[in-house]
């Protein structure tokens, strides 16, 4: 992961976010992901381990799932309800 460029998210997941007042928490998780201060995102990795599916925190009741494209960007395809 040493590697990682960028974060990406497709439109409907920044509306899906800011009808729920979760945009700037998610913006800080950004930040801290890619300035590699990533304790506060608790990321862990999906069952199956092999599916290279992850997910971090954006707060106690939300999660982001993502996974690497080839060009080593994070690309952010779901926003879970964790409850």
């Amino acid at each position: 992961m040493n590697n990682l460029n960028n974060i990406f998210e497709d439109e409907w997941i920044l509306d899906f976010l800011q009808k729920r007042n979760l945009l700037i928490q998610y913006k800080k998780a950004k930040i801290n992901i890619l300035s590699w201060n990533n304790l506060k995102n608790y990321f862990k990795e999906r069952n199956p381990k092999e599916s290279n599916i992850w997910y971090f925190r954006i707060n106690k009741k939300y999660r982001a799932w993502w996974s690497f494209d080839n060009d080593w960007n994070l690309v952010i395809f779901k926003i879970d309800n964790h409850q």
